[in-house]
């Protein structure tokens, strides 16, 4: 595997974005205890979304991400969407078409990776699972899955507890438009002839479980493909790092 930092001028943000992408390198002689599933096919792509105290350099840093991607050989792409909810904020970035329309096009533009949908994933934990979850819910025919983690769901009932922080991205009034309400969103695409499968987990000791609980009956009653997976645990990268093993195997190893 290959990791490139890549710093390039964001048109969408108006400023320099960071974006971390660990990608397969085809000769890799010498290389231990890493597998090596390089081919000149074009990748398999999955946005890993960081959450509200990180930045995209967290993922590496406090997981074994890179070394457990090589044995799907697939891309990551790793983007810092600072304390945004991955939203088109009132008063801040554009991050949702950041994400989801000029990275991608990006992306695509310097590495060899494919712009088919099946071969299109996102993830992430906590603001970054609200992140992900939202995109594919908002724009199915993009994403073949996508991943929530310790994820935040209920971004109303979340943004009212924090609205310090809310108030740059929703506004004074905190109004959640109906694009950025996850609930709404699978009302929205229920009956939607393409919809993606999706990965949710969470720990019972995290203070994000009671809010995943209906969550998850809400995907299940409107006929979404859910695969949904708990244990004991707390909002930590012990968990994470355990979870994010799961979702890889589960959107690359045949699971789904």
């Amino acid at each position: 595997m290959a990791l490139f930092n890549m710093n390039f001028f964001s048109e969408t943000l108006g400023m320099q974005s960071s974006v971390l992408v660990v990608i397969p390198q085809k000769s890799a002689a010498g290389q231990i205890g890493i597998e090596n599933k390089a081919n000149d096919k074009k990748y398999k792509v999955l946005y890993l979304l960081h959450g509200l105290s990180d930045d995209e350099t967290i993922w590496l840093r406090r997981t074994s991400v890179e070394r457990y991607a090589s044995r799907y050989g697939i891309a990551v792409v790793m983007p810092n969407g600072h304390r945004s909810f991955y939203t088109d904020m009132r008063h801040g970035g554009a991050y949702y078409r950041y994400i989801t329309e000029e990275l991608p096009f990006r992306i695509k533009e310097f590495f060899n990776v494919s712009d088919k949908r099946e071969d299109t994933f996102i993830a992430g934990l906590s603001m970054g699972g609200y992140g992900a979850l939202k995109a594919a819910l908002r724009e199915p025919e993009k994403y073949a899955a996508a991943s929530g983690l310790s994820a935040v769901v209920d971004i109303d009932g979340f943004s009212h507890s924090r609205p310090e922080l809310f108030d740059a991205i929703f506004g004074d009034d905190l109004t959640i438009p109906e694009d950025d309400d996850l609930y709404k969103l699978i009302e929205k695409h229920k009956n939607d002839s393409v919809k993606p499968k999706l990965f949710i987990g969470i720990g019972k000791q995290d203070g994000l479980y009671d809010q995943n609980q209906p969550f998850r009956k809400a995907l299940s009653d409107n006929g979404y493909d859910l695969t949904y997976r708990e244990s004991d645990g707390v909002h930590s990268w012990e968990f994470w790092d355990e979870y994010i093993l799961y979702t890889l195997e589960w959107m690359f190893g045949g699971k789904r």
